[in-house]
């Protein structure tokens, strides 16, 4: 089973992205605040573990709304037979307005423009979600706007359903301008409530504010990067995530090298003894980062070895010294094995970037199977 938005992967290679269901359902439910519903983030193939499958899961979970950032996610999911409310998390791009409102995805406005072709599209009082830009300075109407924007809104036949923004910093704990970005919404909501327009939903935390910030949870919090497993950030407290993904391969070959041979491109990575290497099919055309040459780490037969030198596009190699290791071993890329592991914030820590990145990023030349 692969996300509805890729093409069907055939497994001829022993790289593979496992996906634990169990863990989304287990981290959906842990998520959940009492009084809030939740909406199940799966924008960009569900952050690399395949959209369709996740969102099933995060449905039977509890969630009642999922978040997409494209229209063609949104009628993938309908493709594969799923009928729960998807909120689109920015505006539809000009000109796509009946394809997704087809697609029965619920818009988020912000603009003029927005607004008009969306009322050129639509045939009915469509139900819409106006974005606050409080902070955050992406996307979204400034929040002194709000008042005459959902005026407008509901002159144009439309239906302010929701009212919602976005925190910036929201993972650094006790930083104000989380606290800053509450008081701008929650002054759109009194503003909005003096004209006798109260929104079904208003939302405004994401994963580290559905965590830390419970002041936020309003009607509705959307879940991303921790209904996967990834804390949000190094400050936030880990209240029992269970990583969803193991992303694994195979040794086809080894070999012994002498002192001072080098390894790969370059011959960047050189040994320093005797030492087996051992060739593994992943490379950087897998997602397999090249900026792990030299850096990452892998586990075979539970022990951590270092890549050797530069990381290929469909290749690495790893230096296992006089560890006995064989073509056909396991090679535990994410995840863990027995002892050992390799989580996404260890790979993001040597790639120097951040652990959403390191998921969103196995490619779909990586089979996805599923489990649990």
């Amino acid at each position: 089973m692969t996300g509805s938005g890729s093409r069907r992967a055939v497994k001829t290679r022993p790289t593979v992205a496992v996906i634990a269901l169990d863990a989304i359902r287990h981290n959906i439910r842990l998520l959940k605040p009492k009084g809030s519903e939740l909406m199940a983030v799966v924008k960009a193939n569900a952050y690399g573990h395949g959209d369709a499958p996740v969102a099933r899961a995060a449905l039977e979970a509890g969630a009642t709304w999922l978040g997409v950032a494209a229209i063609e996610e949104g009628s993938g999911l309908r493709e594969a037979g799923i009928d729960a409310r998807i909120l689109m998390l920015s505006e539809f791009p000009r000109g796509a307005e009946r394809e997704g409102l087809a697609a029965d995805l619920t818009p988020t406005l912000y603009t003029e423009d927005g607004l008009k072709a969306l009322a050129a599209a639509s045939r009915e009082p469509v139900p819409v979600h106006i974005k606050v830009d409080t902070g955050m300075h992406r996307v979204g109407l400034p929040s002194d706007r709000v008042p005459e924007f959902a005026r407008a809104v509901m002159d144009a036949g439309l239906f302010p359903e929701g009212l919602w923004t976005h925190f910036a910093k929201a993972e650094l704990l006790g930083d104000p301008l989380s606290a800053q970005q509450l008081q701008a919404l929650r002054q759109a909501m009194r503003e909005l409530e003096g004209m006798g327009i109260r929104p079904r939903y208003v939302h405004a935390a994401n994963s580290a504010a559905t965590m830390a910030l419970q002041d936020s949870h309003f009607d509705l919090v959307r879940t991303g990067i921790a209904m996967y497993g990834i804390l949000p950030g190094p400050d936030l407290p880990d209240p029992g995530l269970r990583p969803a993904m193991s992303w694994r391969s195979a040794v086809t070959l080894v070999k012994r090298v002498a002192p001072g041979e080098g390894i790969s491109y370059g011959h960047q990575y050189r040994v320093k003894n005797d030492s087996t290497i051992a060739t593994v099919p992943v490379g950087y055309a897998d997602g397999y980062s090249r900026l792990l040459s030299n850096r990452g780490e892998v586990v075979i037969r539970g022990r951590r070895h270092p890549v050797a030198g530069a990381v290929t596009m469909d290749h690495i190699m790893v230096d296992c010294g006089d560890r006995p290791v064989e073509a056909g071993d396991t090679v535990t890329l994410l995840g863990i094995e027995g002892d050992a592991r390799v989580t996404a914030e260890d790979m993001a820590g040597w790639m120097g970037t951040i652990p959403y990145e390191v998921v969103c990023g196995v490619s779909e030349r990586v089979p996805r199977e599923y489990v649990g």
